[in-house]
């Protein structure tokens, strides 16, 4: 039996790093005065049209109470567009969210102190990437009690931003979940996340919290006829567990046929057309192409005005 080495990596604190990215960049929420008159100037094109009948599903959705799923990965954060995923939260736009474990380390890093997204390149070549004493211990930690309370990583962690107050918790995706009593599940593979490296990972309270989510996220999946489900930017994570847990549900009995599902990302990728878009709705999704920035903006403002 090979036994693992003690680790005792060199590690840095978050606030003396330099982040690119900070909450002054973030999008602003709110309803903007000209884009009423902007969407109705729109092209009348199959896209356009596209786009249109997801914000009339949601709506719809939201009207009557059917689930309204939001996967993403974190490249949400780093274009600063938590605060228009939090607003669609509190309006009840969004119904439960799911992300993979980059998505809770930007996420606890912006609670934490207002800014995240390091300069991979230049630490990398120093050994110092990903890091950040503050980041390892705080969600290594979260995944720690949720194996200890028994729920899974996504509540842990927004529990544990409650308890500690962060002072930019309102700006944290995963805090308004929380919140809002919503589901928010976390599905991290092993050794993909900066937060492995720290001393303090302890793989047996990952992997229950994350496959904890797994189960919740099914629970969620179970609901989702005649619902919505959005994936915007996770290539290969959210893709692959939406597909099993849609699967898992059926199999048990539960009537997930008719829903509309939507995917975006800035290129063209195989498993979110496939898994997301294709198979789940014999071909009847939709897959938008542009940049997260452009995109969930227009799709945001789409949803608080009048079309």
């Amino acid at each position: 039996m090979i036994k693992s080495p003690q680790m005792k990596p060199r590690l840095y604190s978050i606030h003396k790093r330099k982040s690119k990215v900070n909450l002054s960049q973030f999008a602003k929420a709110g309803k903007a005065k000209l884009t009423s008159l902007l969407l109705k100037n729109l092209p009348h094109t199959p896209v356009v049209k596209n786009l249109k009948d997801l914000a009339a599903k949601i709506k719809q959705a939201r009207k009557k109470k059917k689930e309204i799923i939001f996967m993403y990965g974190a490249h949400i954060i780093k274009c600063g567009l938590s605060p228009l995923v939090i607003d669609l939260v509190k309006k009840g736009f969004i119904t439960s969210l799911a992300t993979n474990g980059a998505g809770i380390i930007h996420d606890f890093e912006i609670a934490l102190c207002g800014k995240t997204s390091e300069d991979v390149a230049s630490n990398l070549k120093k050994g110092m990437f990903g890091m950040a004493r503050e980041t390892g211990a705080f969600i290594n930690k979260a995944a720690s009690l949720a194996f200890k309370r028994d729920i899974g990583l996504g509540e842990s962690l927004g529990r544990l931003i409650d308890e500690e107050k962060l002072k930019y918790r309102n700006h944290s995706i995963c805090f308004e979940a929380f919140r809002k009593k919503i589901p928010f599940c976390v599905f991290v593979g092993i050794g993909t996340d900066i937060v492995h490296q720290h001393p303090d990972a302890n793989g047996a309270f990952i992997g229950f919290s994350s496959f904890r989510d797994f189960r919740i996220f099914r629970e969620v999946v179970s609901g989702l006829e005649a619902g919505v489900v959005i994936n915007f930017g996770s290539a290969v994570i959210l893709p692959e567990v939406f597909l099993k847990a849609l699967n898992l549900s059926r199999n048990l009995g539960f009537k997930v046929r008719n829903f509309t599902a939507a995917n975006f990302d800035m290129h063209a990728m195989y498993r979110a057309y496939e898994n997301v878009v294709n198979r789940p709705t014999q071909g009847k999704g939709h897959y938008f192409i542009g940049y997260h920035e452009i995109m969930l903006p227009l799709l945001y403002q789409m949803l608080l005005n009048q079309i």
